[in-house]
């Protein structure tokens, strides 16, 4: 069968790898059309454009590059109609996807959304659009279930693919010689994987590195850059970036600073202690305040309920706040442990590995139909 997939960020892309990896396990002879980026490349097929020419944050950021927004909508509904899929897979990045589904659907494309739109959050009005435009919704998170259950919706729990990610990966057992770190306990920096998150956060985490001289400070460096571009926020700083290697990152970090977003989880995943961070533009973020409907921004604090890990916001977050977070987080033996207690409990509550398998299974399962 034929399967188009669009996913519009680092996060999509990793989690339409695993998927197309599930779906050639059912199906020998899939053929994959996308748009994503280096790992779901991997899995062969073609890529017709990369995430890292569409990914942008806050709503002002949007506005302002509205008109790039717009062409790639209309190129992708026209590959779309000309390669006439058998099922098109949309993963998460709603502001994009839900558009593209729109037209699908009135097209007579059978379409399945992969990673619910988290319209829980704000504007829940959009679970009309998602009820008239979408096929089969396959859901990451277990109370979005029982949300949409209230829109009159019947949706597929299928777990959630960061734990497959996790269960899949195999680490570096030279790790530190092979990038040449040395013995001391590793910080690790986790800025994002857009241009606008790094350029707004990794300045702050930077701030903070002389206030450890007993650690040493690991960026995880996007895929869709390059060390120049990194090497611009570092200076004459000696730290190391190293791409393609976060979990080896998370796997030997003593603590982490994290940009808000699927980073935060996987960070939790791996049991590392973590400070979450975000900026925007203020207007982003003052329409921000006006419309979400949730306590907190980082998923781990959103599965718990409760807050676990510090979120450190706009004007809270600054060199000052991340260092004393991180301070807490490496030193103080109470605090620590008590988030790592946390982390047992989300482990509980995420459940065992196997999401990507079963999505490809209902997504087999409902094209053949």
């Amino acid at each position: 069968m034929k399967y188009y997939l669009i996913a519009g960020e680092a996060s999509g892309d990793l989690h339409g790898a695993n998927l197309m990896k599930a779906l050639k396990q059912l199906d020998p002879q899939a053929e994959f059309r996308f748009f994503g980026g280096d790992l779901m490349q991997a899995q062969g097929g073609t890529l017709v454009k990369h995430y890292a020419d569409m990914a942008y944050m806050g709503f002002i950021e949007v506005v302002v590059n509205l008109p790039v927004i717009l062409k790639n909508l209309s190129f992708c509904k026209q590959d779309v109609a000309a390669w006439q899929p058998d099922v098109l897979v949309l993963i998460d990045f709603p502001g994009f996807n839900l558009r593209v589904a729109e037209f699908a659907k009135k097209s007579g494309l059978l379409v399945c959304y992969y990673i619910s739109p988290k319209v829980w959050a704000w504007n829940q009005k959009r679970v009309l659009k998602i009820k008239k435009s979408v096929d089969h919704l396959f859901c990451i998170l277990p109370f979005e279930v029982d949300f949409y259950k209230t829109w009159g919706m019947d949706v597929d729990y299928v777990g959630n693919p960061l734990l497959d990610a996790v269960a899949a990966f195999k680490p570096d057992a030279d790790f530190r010689s092979n990038n040449s770190l040395n013995d001391k306990k590793i910080i690790a920096l986790l800025p994002g994987s857009r241009k606008q998150e790094i350029s707004k956060l990794l300045p702050d985490m930077l701030g903070v590195v002389e206030r450890f001289p007993d650690h040493q400070f690991v960026i995880a460096g996007a895929p869709s850059f390059n060390i120049e571009y990194y090497q611009q926020f570092l200076g004459d700083k000696d730290i190391q970036v190293l791409f393609n290697s976060t979990y080896d990152i998370l796997k030997n970090a003593d603590a982490a600073v994290v940009a808000s977003g699927t980073a935060t989880l996987e960070t939790a995943l791996f049991h590392v202690p973590e400070v979450v961070v975000y900026k925007g533009s203020p207007a982003s973020i003052f329409i921000a305040r006006l419309v979400i409907r949730i306590r907190f921004i980082s998923l781990v604090n959103l599965i718990i309920d409760k807050l676990v890990v510090k979120e450190l916001i706009q004007q809270d977050c600054t060199p000052q706040t991340i260092g004393d977070e991180a301070d807490k987080l490496v030193n103080d033996k109470d605090y620590r442990a008590a988030m790592l207690a946390d982390f047992d409990e989300l482990d509980n509550r995420m459940g065992e590995p196997g999401a990507s398998a079963h999505t490809a299974e209902l997504i087999v399962k409902y094209t053949s139909k």
